[in-house]
């Protein structure tokens, strides 16, 4: 029967190899592979990889046992040619043929238009050489069967023994060259090593496991398997490792091998050059990478996830007799084949171990870096047993952080002790149970709403206004600019009253105010408005505020106060009564620097022009009166809280000295 006698007939174009080949890679590391692998099952002992950056080429060569002609048009150019199907294990290192599909060889049109191939088996030299251009054009002409590579003429050709391949024509700039090209390789391969009687050079310089670069980032190791042993071999800085069983299920053989670790520092888990994230779960078979990344599968949210990085190797994804379930980019498994749903519950189980096994070595972790500090170790040591254990959560959870700068996470101990501290005195450490990783980095706007973190605070809070009295005094005794001073107090309400303590501001209000006091000032007389540094308006509570600030040289009477307050009182008072505020409360505030001229040396005369005022909500304050009860205030506070300035104390030896004996390790 021939062709014409069928009804149907099934046609393959080599359109397919665009498919296949041309797009199918995204990078130069992941077509480097697929060569490697070949050059892997060719029974080769060493790869050497050239990379000439200003000619636009790239050079492998191999000195696997190459091939015949026959075998590069039988194995080589026929595209899904399944090698293990036909050879089996390769014939001098028995090793398992990492090659599937038949269609790793078309990787090379991703990145190269032209690829130029040479190759000796039996002292028989040849080459030839393939063109995208031209498939391009037979497959545009519509010619469906074959293309037919060039020969090349070899004799000048320096190559004894194996296969080069030279790229040129290239598609794109070449990425992922140097270092940055040297840890993918690494990284995407774990059979690298004598061992192995397995090399890869690139550039003339061999790739070894520490190329891979994670070893010195890892804190926390759980090992599964002799891969698992090897890594915790070359990881010299871990801290704490635990061998787990591989076992992936009862009944079957299935197992995996290598290890899962988390980093010192999540930020450690991103190239520097490239940005690249390692913070990823690769899986491995037969030794080559065959996922990027399980990881992300799992949609974990907890902060755990953030220094993960890990390579599981699970053979059992490729058995010979088993489906194929390598996609067809060779970069992904296919995720609803049995055996890979096998190994995500697997690791999902693991993942949850590790979760645990994590937390509790960082609170510990945490707690005994801080406790390096002599002044914190001093505060922990002051605690009873159930404080203690409520510190060691506290710190603990503060090291699990994804913070890297040793300033936040000085600022972050020191938010702690104040909130612990804030909690003890209201004998609610149990509700540091409530505070978790995820949301320990607002830690100070969470417990800034509690009323009594000023219990412990406030020494801090009183030291710092006691300069700010200082200045005060410095600027009146300086005579100081008016703009100067009336800035410093409008700034500090609180020096003229402690409660008021956050002062608001709206513009609307203040707009209106001041426009209604602008006309006030204007029918001042000239020695009134001499008198006068400035008016300030302001809101405390539900009560409104006028400050005005005289000169400290100037000299006044009562009868002045009294006639200028009341218009001022007046003005505001319309205003806040067209407002709609008319209730709301108003108070006059007059800061004076020298007595009145009608305050007599005994109390009787400053007593009465105090009552005077007070009728219209006005008080007088002098500058030297404000300052010493602002100290006098402040100073027996601090006197009285010497636990609060323990506290204090501690925090200042934490900012003070350096953090290194709280801070990680740094990649």
């Amino acid at each position: 029967m021939t062709t014409d006698d069928h009804t149907y007939k099934m046609t393959v174009s080599l359109n397919i190899l665009r498919h296949l080949g041309f797009g199918l890679y995204s990078n130069i590391a992941a077509v480097l592979s697929e060569v490697v692998a070949n050059s892997w099952d060719a029974d080769a002992e060493h790869v050497s990889i050239s990379i000439d950056a200003d000619d636009g080429s790239v050079t492998i060569e191999d000195d696997g046992h190459g091939m015949t002609i026959q075998d590069a048009n039988n194995k080589y150019l026929y595209v899904g040619y399944e090698r293990r199907a036909e050879e089996g294990l390769t014939p001098r290192f028995q090793r398992p043929v990492m090659g599937r599909k038949g269609i790793g060889k078309l990787s090379l049109f991703s990145i190269a238009r032209t690829v130029e191939i040479h190759s000796v088996r039996n002292s028989l030299k040849h080459g030839f050489r393939m063109d995208s251009d031209d498939i391009e054009r037979i497959i545009k002409d519509g010619h469906e069967v074959q293309y037919h590579p060039s020969p090349v003429n070899t004799q000048d050709v320096e190559i004894s023994k194996g296969t080069r391949i030279v790229l040129t024509n290239m598609k794109r700039q070449l990425q992922w060259t140097g270092r940055a090209l040297r840890r993918r390789l690494a990284r995407r391969f774990s059979i690298i090593g004598p061992q192995h009687n397995f090399e890869i050079a690139l550039d003339g310089e061999l790739v070894t496991i520490e190329d891979r670069e994670y070893q010195d980032k890892l804190q926390y190791i759980w090992t599964y398997g002799p891969r698992g042993d090897e890594c915790r071999g070359t990881a010299k800085k871990h801290e704490d490792s635990e061998s787990r069983s591989g076992a992936v299920n009862e009944g079957q053989d299935y197992e995996i091998d290598g290890w899962i670790g988390t980093a010192f520092e999540a930020g450690q888990l991103k190239d520097a050059d490239t940005s690249e994230s390692i913070n990823k779960i690769v899986i491995m078979v037969r030794g080559k990478l065959a996922q990027e990344d399980i990881l992300e599968e799992f949609g974990e949210g907890g902060l755990y996830t953030k220094y993960i990085i890990g390579e599981i190797h699970a053979d059992f994804l490729d058995l010979d007799d088993q489906e194929d379930i390598a996609t067809t980019s060779r970069q992904r498994l296919i995720e609803e084949d049995p055996r890979y749903e096998q190994l995500k519950k697997k690791l999902k189980t693991e993942l949850k171990h590790i979760q645990s096994r994590w937390t509790e070595l960082r609170n510990l972790k945490g707690t005994q870096d801080a406790l390096m500090f002599p002044q914190i170790e001093e505060w922990y040591n002051s605690l009873n047993a159930d404080q203690k254990r409520a510190a060691e959560k506290l710190l603990g959870r503060i090291n699990q952080l994804t913070i890297d700068d040793p300033d936040d996470k000085r600022q972050l101990f020191v938010s702690g002790i104040l909130a612990f501290e804030s909690l003890k005195l209201r004998n609610l450490l149990h509700r540091l149970d409530e505070v978790s990783p995820e949301n320990l980095e607002v830690l100070s706007q969470v417990f800034i709403q509690l009323d009594d973190l000023e219990a412990s605070a406030y020494y801090q809070i009183s030291k710092d206004r006691l300069e700010v009295i200082g200045k005060l005094n410095d600027l009146v005794d300086e005579n100081a600019k008016e703009k100067v001073l009336q800035n410093h107090l409008h700034k500090h309400l609180w020096l003229l009253d402690p409660s008021w303590e956050r002062a608001t501001h709206t513009e609307f209000m203040e707009s209106r105010i001041y426009t209604a006091l602008d006309a006030v000032y204007d029918s001042l007389t000239k020695e009134q408005r001499n008198a006068r540094l400035d008016l300030k308006y302001s809101t405390t509570g539900n009560k409104h505020v006028l400050i005005e600030l005289k000169r400290a040289n100037r000299v006044l009477s009562t009868s002045d106060l009294h006639s200028q307050i009341s218009k001022y009182y007046s003005a505001a008072e319309n205003c806040l009564r067209s407002a709609g505020k008319g209730h709301e409360p108003l108070e006059f505030v007059c800061v004076i620097g020298k007595r009145l001229r009608d305050w007599d040396e005994s109390e009787t005369g400053e007593s009465r022009s105090r009552d005077s005022l007070r009728a219209l909500n006005a008080r007088i304050v002098r500058y030297d009166e404000l300052i010493e009860n602002a100290l006098q205030a402040y100073r027996d506070y601090i006197d009285r809280r010497q636990e609060a300035g323990r506290v204090y104390n501690l925090i200042q030896e934490i900012s003070e000295q350096d953090l290194e004996a709280i801070h990680p390790i740094d990649a």
